[in-house]
């Protein structure tokens, strides 16, 4: 497929090359016949793009925040190498698809394979969506008003916020796309509709619906207008859907409302409010969230599961088929929002007449009739001559943030062949393999496996697929380097184990390796050799200030990411192993008690680990610290001598003799050798990490996690 991104870090459009998306068991999959480039949100992301690094910081000083803490935690270069692969990654942009579905998954009900639907996809010739995020279109409704219906839904979720009634005088600020959309919809709704703008071309076409119009730029007041529109009583409600820095909006709205009139923002704009205008009429003022209820909501958007009608009767999936309904009746007319069309092909064109054109509305681009030629699950990225015998040659699965910016370096750095990288959407892997050098982008993880020229593969995938795609990479006969957890389960864990054993008992000598990457940090190390001179029982506090996560994110979710605890503490319990170089004979755990203020305390917790010689230690994993502090501190007291790493920067000790301290210029969590020392071993044939110590790291961290669940 091709695909239309914006780089942050240049503003750039390009469209790419990438597999198409695989399809989940809640996905649709359609080949776009039309797409919409929304004037509004798109130039503002491509402006931004544009943007001096300065002018970026400006626009986001939360963000400034964050990267001063981390630069006070992990240091300048590594936040600098952050920040840069962050500006790197480029992002999909579109979100009105119109086109025909191709392919559907094992839970989809609602759609089959022909169907015409709108959907919120990117542009792109073949785009994946959840089955919530579609609807079927009529027979009478072209696919150019189609490619409408999506802004217009953002329009009429503000709507829907505003409960206007019949003759209510409302007052709509910004005849853009969404705003033009909302004034027909206000119309059919059967209200007075008083439409406000700089531009004296939309404020025509607003003119032409019915409204009335006031031109600010022609010297008209909005205050005045809107009480005069409103025969003085004051304007029942304003939406906004002007994009301006200016906090004018916001304050005429509340000089020109009624006593209880209803301001409903969903453009962008300043928000210094005058509490005053508030406070004396007691207007009610909200934020409106895209196209309804549902948005960012991973339930919905990502697993397909819908919100019952009776109780939430206009969801974001409603919300389409409601402006498709008023398209079929002709209430809603989309013609005269069209301002100029480009082929898909030529969409780099497009992106620069919006920036270039401020008055241009609707932007349609048009997709070739057909597009089989497009639809492939495995695309070349680059030729490689022949791999030389004995070359690591390995195939990633998993082409997000982690895998892209250390994993896949450090793999390459290690010497490794890259050859294959899988990714379900497709674009991820494409981008990531283009900038890494594979040969071959794909979303066909059994594809993959198949290739008897690819010897080794990285797992770095969410973690609930990390069991199962281990199993099969160990039954393809490949080495296997995964990032942590090995597994959610014990069932899990237990499969890996069977997976590798059966595969050892068959003559095979794979390697499986768990990206325990701490252990091999050059601190850690220098601790473990001075550690090797104690015969005595170690005691170890282990604190991670792992900061907060939302309760929605993904690895917050038991079935998906695991909690916090499967998914990262799981480090320090390896960690902990490593140091003590004893079997661990016990664990317990406390998370803090349950309570109103937080949704998840299972990140909050305290573990404690006894080994078999007698040491034992203390993880502290939280997530209510200050950003500021050390993101990881470890301490060792052993025989009247104490270490403390911070932050994996600064080694001190304390009663050693002959080494007081080991500081590096940079962090260093040993993310580079760790996949060395894999690649290392299978080329020696011995273990970077005993398989007995990833087991048992395995089923320690999953019992510890299911403690704290239970309590």
């Amino acid at each position: 497929m091709k695909q239309i991104v914006q780089y942050f870090s240049t503003g750039e459009t390009q469209i790419v090359d990438a597999p198409d998306p695989a399809v989940g068991p809640n996905d649709v999959l359609i080949r776009t016949s039309t797409s919409l480039i929304s004037a509004g949100t798109e130039r503002m992301l491509v402006d931004f793009g544009k943007a001096s690094l300065l002018q970026k910081a400006r626009k986001q000083p939360e963000r400034v925040a964050d990267v001063l803490n981390k630069v006070k935690t992990d240091g300048l270069m590594t936040t600098v190498d952050a920040v840069r692969s962050k500006l790197g990654q480029p992002i999909p942009l579109g979100y009105s698809n119109v086109g025909v579905v191709i392919d559907v998954g094992s839970r989809v009900t609602q759609f089959a394979v022909g169907d015409r639907v709108v959907s919120n996809g990117p542009h792109a010739d073949v785009v994946r969506v959840s089955q919530t995020l579609c609807a079927p279109i009529p027979s009478n409704v072209s696919n150019d008003t189609a490619a409408f219906v999506v802004i217009g839904s953002i329009g009429l979720q503000g709507i829907r916020l505003a409960q206007p009634t019949l003759g209510e005088a409302i007052v709509v600020t910004g005849a853009g796309l969404v705003g033009l959309l909302t004034i027909q919809l206000l119309i059919a709704q059967g209200c007075r509709v008083l439409a406000i703008d700089f531009d004296q071309n939309k404020l025509d076409i607003a003119k032409g619906y019915g409204a009335e119009i006031c031109n600010p730029s022609n010297g008209e007041d909005p205050i005045g207008a809107g009480m005069a529109f409103s025969r003085g009583r004051g304007v029942d409600a304003v939406i906004i859907t002007a994009s301006t820095e200016s906090t004018d909006p916001v304050t005429q709205a509340a000089q020109m409302s009624r006593k209880r009139g209803r301001i409903v923002l969903v453009g962008v704009t300043g928000l210094n409010l005058n509490r005053s205008d508030f406070y004396e009429k007691e207007l009610s003022f909200q934020v409106s969230c895209s196209y309804g209820p549902g948005r960012y909501d991973p339930e919905y958007e990502e697993k397909g599961n819908d919100y019952p009608a009776a109780f939430v009767r206009w969801t974001e999936g409603r919300n389409f088929e409601a402006i498709l309904d008023m398209m079929e009746r002709r209430a809603v007319s989309t013609d005269e929002l069209i301002s100029s069309r480009f082929s898909f092909e030529n969409a780099v064109n497009a992106y620069d007449r919006l920036t270039s054109d401020k008055s241009s509305l609707g932007m349609l681009l048009d997709y070739p009739p057909t597009a089989e030629d497009r639809v492939c699950r495995t695309i070349p990225l680059k030729t490689i001559d022949k791999y030389s015998s004995g070359a690591a040659v390995v195939g990633f699965i998993g082409a997000g943030n982690y895998a892209s910016r250390i994993l896949i370096p450090a793999f390459q750095k290690a010497g490794a062949k890259l050859d294959t990288i899988v990714s379900s959407g497709g674009l991820s892997g494409s981008i990531s393999g283009t900038k890494a050098g594979f040969a071959k982008a794909s979303s066909d993880v059994d594809e993959m496996l198949t290739n008897d020229a690819i010897n080794v593969v990285a797992i770095a995938t969410r973690h609930d697929s990390h069991a199962d795609l281990t199993v099969k990479a160990l039954n393809a006969g490949k080495h296997v380097f995964v990032e942590k957890p090995l597994g959610l389960t014990r069932t899990e864990v237990s499969a890996v184990e069977e997976a590798y054993a059966q595969n050892h008992s068959n003559g095979g000598n794979n390697h499986l390796m768990v990206g325990y990457n701490r252990r091999f940090a050059p601190q850690i190390l220098k601790m473990k050799s001075l550690l090797e001179q104690v015969n005595e029982p170690k005691s170890f506090l282990m604190v991670m200030n792992a900061g907060a996560i939302p309760a929605e994110h993904w690895t917050q979710d038991p079935d998906v990411g695991g909690g916090r605890i499967i998914g990262e503490a799981c480090h320090f319990i390896d960690l902990m192993r490593f140091l003590a170089d004893s079997p661990i004979v016990s664990s317990q755990g406390r998370t803090m008690g349950k309570n109103h203020a937080m949704g998840v305390t299972t990140d909050k917790a305290s573990i404690t680990l006894g080994f078999e010689d007698g040491s034992f230690g203390t993880i502290m994993y939280l997530a209510n610290g200050a950003a500021s502090f050390p993101k990881e501190r470890i301490e060792v007291f052993a025989a009247g001598r104490t270490l403390q790493l911070d932050n994996f920067r600064s080694l001190k000790a304390f009663g050693w003799p002959g080494f007081s301290k080991m500081n590096l210029a940079r962090q260093n969590k040993g993310q580079e050798h760790c996949p060395k020392a894999f690649l290392t071993a299978i080329a020696n044939g011995s273990s970077a990490i005993p398989v007995e110590q990833i087991f048992e790291v395995a089923r320690v961290t999953v019992d510890v996690a299911n403690s704290l669940r239970d309590q």
